[in-house]
């Protein structure tokens, strides 16, 4: 294996990681996660979660540091989301009166915080 491959099997292991411990903290916060890693042609989706009349749509992001992961999330992150969430509600047609909230889960090594309605759709 290359280091290139070796070093991109690394980064997917901690991303993986990264979204297990973020799925946790959504679970001992009460919701119940309905999808991760929900891929459509927009973008992507780190972990879908619902709690009552409540759907979060979570972009996780393990750094060493919790601001560096909070701060990685950008514009171009944030569109390919909602690009995103768009396909996974057309998909799931019941849910689309559900409130919807787009967090941010920032991972430093075992520590996971959640940054609640860290954007509001097109912002």
């Amino acid at each position: 294996m290359t280091v290139r491959a070796e070093k991109r099997v690394r980064a997917e292991r901690s991303g993986r990681l990264a979204e297990t411990l973020a799925a946790w903290a959504y679970r001992f916060r009460g919701f119940e996660i309905l999808d991760r890693r929900f891929k459509a042609a927009g973008g992507e989706i780190d972990l879908v979660a619902r709690k009552g009349a409540l759907l979060v749509f979570v972009e996780v992001k393990r750094r060493a540091e919790i601001d560096a992961a909070l701060f990685a999330v950008t514009y171009k992150n944030r569109r390919r989301l909602e690009q995103a969430v768009k396909s996974w509600l057309a998909r799931h047609p019941r849910l689309t009166q559900s409130d919807i909230r787009f967090d941010i889960a920032a991972v430093a090594g075992w520590r996971v915080e959640i940054a609640e309605a860290a954007w509001r759709e097109g912002q």
